[in-house]
């Protein structure tokens, strides 16, 4: 049976619409809905039976983390630890956007959700209706993309409900992402003044490096 696809406006989310999503993740349901860059899987990450659904549906290795969509910097405070400044440089240039950056993880996290490597993978999105679901949930949601291993991530529902829709319970249609390349990912989790690019995506190696040398 295919997921329900529920239409979002993906500039000026309606509260009814964001209010239904956040009754599905709630309930412990697997959501499809668009981030920056494409398509991604969202729950509760609290929830462990639905964080094994992504891990199951991804074929997904439990020693990768899974990444955390969350509202501001503050949440970002409340879920991690050690933060320094390099941290806050990266994170009041680039967020809200397209960079995800790997931390020492709290200790309100599951263990599951760190995959046992005590860090964990944040991001605060631009996209409008990621950040309306995360404000109004009060938690950090993941934000895996939503396709299958070894298949093109989705910049489009269609692409989602194509590949995956029997397996999700709903599927938030706001139009194509604004981005069809993947965040960059910038591992902190040495601490100090150490810094690492784990993926180069939306934003280049030479931007990082910048703003990190000032």
């Amino acid at each position: 049976m295919t997921a329900e696809t529920l239409r979002i406006h993906p500039d000026e989310p309606e509260a009814e619409h964001i209010d239904s999503v956040v009754r599905a993740l709630n309930a412990g349901q697997l959501v499809a809905l668009p981030t920056d860059t494409f398509y991604g899987l969202a729950v509760d990450p609290v929830n462990l039976r639905a964080v094994d659904r992504i891990y199951e549906l991804k074929s997904r290795a439990r020693h990768k983390p899974l990444s955390l969509l969350i509202a501001d910097v503050t949440q970002a405070n409340e879920l991690a630890r050690g933060l320094d400044s390099a941290f806050d440089r990266l994170a009041e240039k680039f967020w809200p956007g397209p960079l995800t950056l790997i931390v020492k993880a709290g200790s309100k996290l599951p263990l599951r959700v760190t995959a046992n490597t005590g860090n964990v993978a944040l991001r605060v999105p631009e996209a409008a209706i990621a950040r309306a679901v995360v404000e109004r949930l009060g938690l950090p949601i993941t934000a895996t993309s939503a396709n299958l291993h070894g298949h093109p991530e989705c910049t489009y529902a269609n692409c989602v409900r194509d590949q995956i829709g029997d397996r999700l319970d709903l599927i938030v249609d706001g139009g194509p992402t604004a981005r069809a390349v993947p965040t960059t990912i910038v591992d902190l989790s040495g601490g100090g003044s150490s810094w690492m690019i784990l993926r180069e995506g939306a934003i280049p190696t030479h931007e990082i490096a910048l703003t990190l040398q000032r």
